[in-house]
């Protein structure tokens, strides 16, 4: 027999309505689901440790050649996403000649924010990575005038007084645009499509039920979230996720292309590349 399929689960707060039902039993699988940052996640299935992931869009764009996208499936937002946000403390437009601490655990953020930045206000900062969370450079005593908070760091931050200057990058994107922004993908290695085809589009359609599932039963999910995260209240965690968008449809795909546009444009990428996504129809015979 072969092995299960790995599946690559982001360890934030956002994705838990797609993944609960399938950790909790209500959706059959045989992953076995390895857990990390986007960053993390983006490593393994680049060198062949995961068969399917989410993954940051970023990863996708510059390497199209590695992977399938996975249809239905995607985190975004269709405005202010809330959980990935530039915090600083200075106004922005003080920012020009400024540093930007920015985590390691994110690269589609980081270069959403620098677009942006650039776009839309008209500057340029430096950027600094940290090895480690923001969190964790600002407790070592880091004095950035602002920072890059994503995921959960970002919702635990985002009335950090510290900083009482902010930008949600998921509003300033479609403020910009109008269209949606997707932060993450599903992808499927395509030797993993070539070898067990039938196995990653049964994994594909699978995903797309416990998506429906957790968005069915958000209540649940809520309840469940506001264990975890006890200092944001119901509410707060019910309009977070009311935010998000799961979805990889026209609109989403539309605003996916435009980001890959403006990677290539900035010298993230050398060319925007299509997107190829997989067939999960279950086939004939």
């Amino acid at each position: 027999m072969p092995a299960n399929l790995r599946l690559g689960r982001i360890s934030y707060l956002n994705v838990l309505p797609i993944y609960h039902p399938i950790e909790d039993g209500w959706v059959k699988h045989d992953f076995d689901i390895v857990s990390g940052p986007p960053a993390t996640l983006n490593d393994l299935i680049r060198a062949g440790g995961l068969d399917l992931s989410a993954c940051s869009s970023i990863e996708y764009a510059r390497n199209p050649g590695r992977y399938y996208l996975l249809p239905d499936l995607a985190i975004g937002s269709r405005g202010p996403v809330k959980s990935v946000l530039l915090l600083s403390r200075v106004p922005l437009h003080k920012l020009a000649d400024a540093s930007v601490l920015v985590t390691a655990e994110t690269h589609t953020s980081a270069a959403l924010l620098r677009i942006v930045l650039e776009r839309v206000h008209n500057v340029k900062p430096a950027f600094v990575k940290s090895p480690g969370s923001v969190r964790q450079a600002l407790a070592q005593g880091a004095q950035d005038p602002a920072v890059l908070a994503i995921g959960d760091e970002a919702l635990a931050m985002r009335t950090d007084p510290r900083f009482p200057y902010q930008l949600d990058l998921g509003e300033v994107w479609r403020d910009w645009t109008g269209l949606p922004f997707v932060f993450g993908v599903w992808v499927a290695r395509r030797e993993a499509v070539e070898e067990r085809r039938e196995e990653v589009a049964a994994a594909s359609r699978t995903l797309c039920q416990s998506k429906r599932a957790g968005v069915a039963a958000i209540e649940e999910v809520v309840s469940l979230a506001s264990l975890t995260k006890p200092k944001m209240s119901r509410a707060e965690i019910r309009r977070y996720f009311g935010h998000l968008s799961y979805d990889l449809g026209p609109e989403e795909q539309q605003g996916l292309s435009r980001f890959f546009d403006c990677l290539a444009e900035h010298g993230f990428i050398t060319q925007a590349p299509s997107l190829e996504i997989l067939d999960n129809s279950p086939q004939d015979g």
